[in-house]
């Protein structure tokens, strides 16, 4: 009887950890989240995330919130070049791997207009979302911690 019990709170417990991952991937929908530049540690930006028809991810940068950023997307290119910076879509195409994981997506560096790769994954209890940009494999890239805002 007590061995039932046993097995009966592990499975809740699980249940409930399952649940509450499952959670934060659909909280990335709406969410916004400080974007911290990985050389100097300054708040950069304001990003919010969107969920499209098809399931994927973008991201939009809402605000900037430092006030010696570049205003104008000078070094990116096409249909996004002098493009005002607030409004940017600057992630496309992410797809949740799992509830809290998400991957296939690309990701713009306005500050050097260059086009990225791009992964995430919710860390922190959903607090922080680690981004990670890179060329061909994941090894070679960077990752930025970006703090949720709501």
């Amino acid at each position: 009887m007590k061995k039932h019990f046993m097995k009966k709170q592990a499975l809740i417990a699980l249940s409930s950890l399952l649940v509450t991952s499952f959670a934060f991937a659909l909280e990335l929908d709406n969410t916004q989240w400080k974007t911290i530049d990985d050389n100097t540690g300054k708040t950069k930006a304001l990003v919010e995330f969107q969920k499209q028809s098809n399931g994927s991810y973008t991201a939009t940068i809402k605000k900037l919130l430092d006030p010696n950023a570049a205003k104008i997307c000078d070094k990116c290119s096409g249909a996004q070049k002098g493009k005002p910076m607030e409004g940017l879509t600057i992630v496309h195409n992410l797809k949740a791997q799992s509830a809290t994981k998400f991957d296939g997506g690309s990701i713009l560096d306005p500050k050097s207009g260059k086009t990225y790769k791009m992964k995430a994954e919710v860390a922190d209890g959903g607090k922080k979302l680690q981004v990670r940009g890179y060329i061909g494999v994941a090894a070679l890239g960077r990752t930025q911690t970006w703090h949720r805002a709501n």
